[in-house]
């Protein structure tokens, strides 16, 4: 007789009595204890964050979960108007406009910080050594024709309000790491080499923080997709009281410029 096979997860399992979650029993241990963000970290890593993680992880998802009227915001409302009896759709129109110029960046910069400190002999142990790193790394991105993630930003030109904050909640709470200094030093020396001032992204700092709390670069578009989950859904609650999907929709119909082929 064959064996019955078994499926391994250590996250939750339930009976007709109890829901367990990460080994804790849902009602009694987490309710009104653990914070969504805190469970969203303890989730992937299977384990909680300490208290100093906890306030770096979860400023992460608030500076990522709205942007205005992104792609992802109109697409979630587009089809909201589309297909109002189907909300999860709306969010996930929302959600897959998640990549390589919108949300992506947070992986792509945990994945180049990342990258580049792995082919490390050593780790710097001041600005100067990072600095050098810097150098070294934007000067070959650059022959090889590809852009540093986390350079630049298309409405904040100067600065990115949000990275002088994370790097001072990053020293606050004891969370400045490798990844951090070396995208610090980025910020210093590009200047140099590529011959303008470009801004440390938001984006790119949130990647930089996720890479120091441990999160490997595969996992951190995700926690990017988490946040702008919320941002969605309040396009979506705003959509149902305040439309503007169907004047977006009209104004774009009533102003095609028509070039049909020529044979």
């Amino acid at each position: 007789m064959a064996e019955t096979p078994t499926f391994r997860t250590g996250l939750g399992t339930s009976n007709a009595d109890s829901i367990t979650l990460l080994g804790h029993d849902l009602a009694s241990d987490m309710l009104g204890k653990v914070t969504f963000g805190e469970l969203a970290f303890w989730l992937v890593s299977k384990r909680p964050p300490t208290e100093n993680e906890r306030v770096m992880f979860e400023a992460v998802l608030v500076a990522l979960a709205d942007h205005g009227f992104t792609p992802t915001a109109i697409a979630a409302r587009l089809t909201y108007l589309s297909a109002p009896d189907s909300i999860q759709g709306a969010v996930a129109a929302g959600i897959l406009g998640g990549g390589s110029r919108f949300l992506g960046v947070t992986e792509d910069s945990a994945g180049f910080l990342s990258t580049t400190i792995a082919q490390l002999d050593s780790t710097p142990t001041d600005d100067d050594g990072w600095n050098d790193v810097a150098r070294n790394v934007i000067t070959e991105t650059r022959s090889q024709g590809r852009f540093v993630p986390g350079l630049g930003h298309p409405v904040h030109k100067m600065t990115d309000p949000r990275t002088p904050r994370f790097l001072e909640l990053a020293r606050e709470h004891d969370a400045f790491g490798p990844h951090l200094s070396l995208f610090t030093a980025i910020g210093r020396v590009h200047p140099e080499i590529l011959g303008r001032t470009l801004p440390l992204n938001g984006a790119g700092v949130c990647g930089a923080v996720l890479a120091d709390l441990g999160f490997s670069p595969a996992i951190v578009r995700g926690f990017a997709l988490l946040a702008r989950c919320a941002g969605v859904l309040g396009h979506i609650a705003e959509e149902q009281v305040d439309p503007i999907a169907n004047d977006i929709y009209m104004t774009v119909d009533r102003n095609i410029n028509y070039s049909p082929p020529s044979h």
